[in-house]
């Protein structure tokens, strides 16, 4: 009698094998963030809002002990960044005089101090901008304007990149405050002579309290599609559902994350240190990425959990091998950008890591996890993801630069396989909270009308494929924007620096591959005045004081005019899928020279050693 019950077992096991074979992993995987975000919906209803700040607070009183933050070697206990940020928070509010609401710039790079004055500046009930370590003069001015500081925290690393604004910042009345503990510049106050005398006593939680996860805690930079970086608001909600993203990918208090990303980028602060402190683990912080001591560093703290972008990877495969690279206690790594050939070779060569991806911008409203560690996948969608999340894949012409759309306006969904522009439905349950005080950057982010009338969706910009299985695979960024050496870079802030050099008429900026790179590496097609030459030093110069590394173009193509699309936008299309192979171009082609501080004639020589890897971008 038991024979077709063994029967109907079996068959329904090599059906699930076969038809769902991820079915138990996605609905446990679902459960687990469903039942955090419920709590989170409901301390907003009841009124509990347990924010971040309150988690450390309530981590330091349990494990005061416990290592929070490793860095140069040195550990700081959870009690120790706790009376740290106390005195802080009393300084904030007594020498500087910052009352509760006031929003502060933060610009530091990293160490241990950027968290302490993150959490005594919210303690205080104040909100923090984390400004890009990387971004200059004119970019640092309109940061402050768009975000409202009156206030700026600066490390004492990052004065000298202050020098030449400091004195538009003194006329518009902004404070400036320095990690130090003396300064040369009457105007420049100091924090850590302050600190001495500062009690290190709670301030009253009153300060920080808050009955609304929508209140907004953090503002991030993001590089502007449109120019200048944006502000993008970061809510209570926000930071709380990132700080469960090592827990929901299976992290435990025991862990010890490596964090070798930039705080200023919510993946660091959100992410990797928000999430140490929902687990109570420990975090080593690293000043600044380094291939060469990677491994040893992992070894040396018994690093379990890592926090990568896929340039980081690549560095790392690009190390010479040695005896020692297995040997390490890593099993995961989080992060996002990880190409599908390094991912392979990363996993060869490092052994079983599980490398969880993660897909998500700052100030979106949706997030893609693909906690199953298939390769090459940005996420993973299913019957119960999309019954949560609207998001949808519509068809886009590349060549045109726009959505196709059907003879009533409406935008195409994309079949099964086929890439489109991923759009998220914008809603009560994911809504968009945009960008500081810009009403006009926020809607230029919306799309309405797309699939039927009145809706409202969310443009990510990313052009996406999802596969039978519900896999989902980053293909490119649309038009104003790429990426490069992990950052974004909007090609128009690009365009609007090189246009103020004297001998440039028009500027074109996108993003060619090199092989063997991640992202795309800048390149301006440029047009001349008439009756001037191109200079190439000079173009150097303007490009290094203008803009950061990571934005300044790598190719200069001479066009004699520009092409555009029959709706007057410029025409990239055409010019990123040519590259820059001078032998098949034949405008006049430069590249960056850091050696000799110029850019210099685009020889077919010069070509096959960039092809080959050995000049280096």
């Amino acid at each position: 009698g038991s024979q077709p019950w063994g029967v109907a077992v079996l068959s329904l096991h090599v059906l699930h094998r076969l038809f769902f074979p991820f079915f138990l992993k996605d609905l446990l995987f679902l459960l687990k963030v469903l039942r955090y975000g419920a709590q989170l919906e409901l301390s907003g209803v009841t009124r509990t809002v347990r924010t971040v700040l309150q988690r450390f607070i309530q981590q330091a009183q349990r494990v005061p002990d416990k290592p929070f933050i490793i860095y140069d070697g040195r550990v700081h206990t959870y009690r120790d960044v706790d009376a740290r940020s106390n005195k802080l928070a009393h300084v904030f509010r007594d020498s500087v005089g910052l009352r509760r609401g006031a929003c502060v710039a933060l610009l530091m790079s990293n160490e241990p101090d950027f968290v302490c004055a993150w959490l005594g500046l919210s303690k205080a009930g104040c909100s923090v901008a984390f400004l890009n370590i990387n971004i200059r003069t004119k970019g640092l001015l309109h940061c402050f304007h768009c975000c409202g500081a009156s206030t700026i925290v600066i490390g004492a690393d990052m004065v000298e990149c202050l020098e030449p604004i400091l004195s538009s910042l003194l006329e518009d009345d902004i404070q400036v405050w320095v990690m130090k503990a003396h300064s040369d510049h009457p105007q420049v106050h100091t924090l850590l002579d302050k600190l001495e005398s500062a009690s290190d006593q709670p301030v009253p939680a009153a300060l920080h309290a808050t009955s609304s996860l929508r209140a907004p805690t953090l503002y991030i930079f993001t590089s502007g599609t449109t120019g200048l970086p944006k502000a993008a608001v970061i809510t209570h909600l926000q930071s709380l559902k990132a700080a469960a993203g090592f827990w929901a990918f299976g992290a435990k208090s025991d862990d010890v994350v490596y964090i070798p990303l930039p705080l200023y980028h919510s993946a660091a602060s959100l992410i990797g240190v928000g999430g140490t402190i929902h687990l109570g683990a420990t975090c080593v912080l690293k000043k600044k990425f380094s291939a060469s001591q990677f491994w040893q560093d992992c070894r040396t703290h018994n690093v379990t959990i890592f926090q990568y972008i896929g340039e980081l990877c690549r560095y790392l495969c690009n190390q010479p091998q040695t005896d020692m690279e297995k040997v390490h206690k890593v099993r995961m790594g989080v992060g996002n950008g990880l190409r599908q050939d390094v991912w392979r070779e990363f996993l060869s060569r490092f052994g079983n890591i599980k490398m969880c991806e993660v897909y998500g911008s700052t100030e979106g409203n949706l997030c893609f996890m693909n906690h199953i560690g298939k390769i090459g996948a940005v996420g993973r969608s299913n019957f119960f993801y999309r019954l949560l999340f609207k998001y949808d894949l519509v068809k886009f012409d590349m060549v045109m630069d726009d959505l196709v759309k059907d003879q009533r306006g409406f935008c195409q969904h994309v079949e099964t396989g086929h890439t489109g522009l991923l759009l998220s439905k914008v809603s009560s349950t994911s809504p968009f909270f945009g960008y500081v005080g810009s009403k006009h950057l926020t809607e230029r982010k919306i799309l309405r009308n797309v699939l039927v009338k009145g809706d409202a969706y969310f443009n990510t910009g990313d052009l996406m494929v999802e596969d039978h299985q519900g896999f989902i695979y980053f293909r490119d960024r649309v038009g104003d924007t790429f990426r490069w050496k992990g950052e974004n870079v909007a090609t128009t802030e690009v365009s609007e620096a090189l246009g103020l050099v004297d001998f440039i008429q028009e500027v074109n900026v996108y993003g060619v591959e090199v092989p063997d790179h991640e992202g795309r590496a800048g390149m301006a097609a440029i047009t001349l005045r008439p009756g001037f030459t191109f200079d190439g030093r000079k173009l150097f110069h303007h490009a290094v004081r203008e803009l950061p590394a990571y934005a300044r173009p790598l190719f200069i193509r001479l066009q004699e005019e520009m092409e555009i699309t029959s709706t007057f936008k410029q025409q990239k299309f055409q010019l990123v899928q040519s590259g820059f192979n001078p032998s098949t171009i034949s405008d006049p082609l430069y590249v960056v020279d850091n050696d000799q501080r110029s850019y210099v004639p685009l020889t077919a020589d010069k070509y096959s050693t960039i092809i080959c890897g050995n000049h280096k971008l």
